[in-house]
């Protein structure tokens, strides 16, 4: 299906990134995933995959940081030659009321979770439009869509996705690049899993399927979005949370 392809996942050694990595790396695509602080993890994600016989990088860089992302893009243009896909999954939290977050709270979150998506795509844009073909996919949330307290920077950076995501596909539409977001709901992840039982009990009581997502459910939907047989789906956003937000 997906035979000498090549794609960077930002964020692609944990979690839903780490799903999506594994997926597609089973699909036969090169996976040049991104890390940023766990290093043993992610050699160990690369060696499991490796072992297996699938073909995955893992590359360090700080996708607030708009150097790492050219570092990491040339990184895995001299290695591969090329790059396919992108998808933009890496993001952090630092949850705080409005009243609470400080300046400092607010940028982090919104460097990584959106600028981060924007400097990525900026250093492979140029490259997908000489070969009139790519597949970006922004992984954005739930959030982005209903907020949240005590997430109003995460909320921000994940509903500035969509914005960036339907401007971008309609500069690209005439070019071969299709882009389109993912907004997860909650999760069976780390970033989930620190939510205290309490609380966490009360989301999946509002979630009409009673249960959080796998990431594996997360990733099938990206896959589905890079095949080929996608080529007319642009400015789409694809929701996968049990129902919680229709």
């Amino acid at each position: 299906m997906f035979k000498d392809r090549v794609a960077i996942v930002t964020g692609g050694t944990r979690g839903i990134g780490a799903a999506i990595t594994t997926m597609l790396a089973r699909d036969g695509v090169h996976v040049a995933a991104g890390y940023a602080k766990d290093k043993t993890g992610a050699e160990a994600l690369q060696k499991s995959l490796a072992a297996a016989g699938h073909s995955v990088s893992i590359h360090q860089g700080n996708v607030g940081v708009p150097e790492d992302c050219r570092r990491v893009v040339e990184e895995v243009l001299q290695e591969r030659g090329h790059v396919d896909f992108l998808v933009n999954n890496a993001g952090i939290t630092v949850d705080k009321t409005v009243r609470k977050m400080t300046n400092d709270d607010w940028h982090a979150v919104l460097r990584a979770n959106l600028s981060g998506a924007f400097y990525m795509t900026k250093q492979l844009l140029e490259h997908f439009i000489e070969r009139n073909y790519g597949r970006i996919v922004n992984i954005s949330s739930v959030i982005g869509e209903t907020g949240n307290v005590g997430q109003a920077n995460y909320a921000a950076s994940k509903s500035g996705l969509f914005g960036f995501s339907k401007s971008l596909a309609l500069e690209m539409a005439r070019r071969g690049i299709t882009v389109n977001c993912v907004a997860p709901g909650f999760i069976e992840t780390e970033m989930v899993g620190a939510i205290p039982k309490a609380v966490l009990d009360v989301v999946v009581e509002k979630i009409p399927m009673r249960r959080l997502g796998k990431p594996e459910e997360v990733a099938r939907v990206v896959r589905f979005l890079l095949e080929e047989e996608s080529a007319y789906i642009t400015g789409a956003v694809y929701t996968v949370n049990g129902g919680l937000d229709m």
